[in-house]
């Protein structure tokens, strides 16, 4: 069966799951050795000099997301956090097993990746919402929302390349937030922003829980943050399943073997 195919039958049958994971296995490439410069590269790999290590930075992984859930991911850099979060977004197809999703995806897990740093901060609200799959008409509807929340109405005619890393936060959120999609993933988003941003994203993603009814997957290395906004959350380290269950009890473990 096709991935179309699987995903067009996972719609019809999967009731209220909308994110599911089975057996997921991610597998890069390496070069097992530095090279200082393309040339190099390319001479290497002519000659079939170029040998690659394999990294697993995701180990058979399976998970079920329904919709409403509030679900947090935790663990330390180069864990398999973001790696996990792209699979789900569609951003990289894993190596082994399957990942099923239904619905709209707001992914906030590269920001400022959907922004031309040479371009303003008004073209790039309509960039960045055509990447998102918004039509123009709607930006024009909701550019002064977006423009709002973002706190941006005095820059709008700066290129990017000028604004610092809690301005691109801001305005990445506003522009992905401001439809109500089905699920929303969010990673480290929060942790650039300053006190009252992250407060103020804190309350978006919370009205789109509790009005809204969005699904959220969400990543931070604040675990007590994750607390604060999640229900259920798993732990991953090297790729690997360490735990799952309720927010305080995953994190508190978490911290646990960290010496928090």
């Amino acid at each position: 069966m096709s991935r179309k195919s699987a995903q067009a039958q996972f719609h019809e049958t999967s009731g209220n799951n909308v994110v599911v994971l089975e057996n997921v296995s991610m597998v890069f490439n390496k070069a097992s050795e530095s090279l200082g410069s393309l040339k190099e590269y390319v001479i290497k790999l002519l000659k079939r000099q170029l040998f690659f290590d394999k990294f697993l930075a995701l180990d058979n992984i399976s998970l079920t997301i329904k919709k409403g859930d509030v679900f947090g991911i935790v663990g330390t850099n180069g864990s398999g956090k973001s790696t996990l979060l792209k699979i789900i977004a569609g951003v990289l197809e894993p190596s082994s097993g399957s990942c099923m999703t239904k619905g709209t995806i707001a992914p906030l897990i590269e920001l400022g990746a959907g922004f031309d740093p040479e371009l303003s901060a008004r073209e790039n609200i309509y960039l960045n919402g055509a990447l998102l799959g918004y039509k123009k008409i709607f930006i024009d509807q909701h550019f002064d929302e977006i423009v709002e929340f973002a706190e941006v109405k005095d820059f709008l005619d700066l290129p990017m390349k000028n604004f610092s890393s809690g301005m691109i936060a801001r305005l990445a959120f506003s522009v992905a937030t401001v439809i109500v999609p089905d699920i929303l993933i969010v990673d480290e988003t929060l942790a650039v922003g300053d006190m009252f941003f992250q407060e103020k994203c804190e309350t978006r993603i919370r009205k789109l829980i509790d009005v809204d009814h969005v699904t959220v997957l969400f990543v931070s290395h604040d675990t007590h943050q994750v607390e604060r906004i999640c229900e259920r959350a798993i732990w991953i380290e090297h790729g690997v399943e360490q735990t799952r269950g309720p927010a305080p009890e995953v994190c508190q473990a978490y911290r646990s073997s960290h010496g928090g």
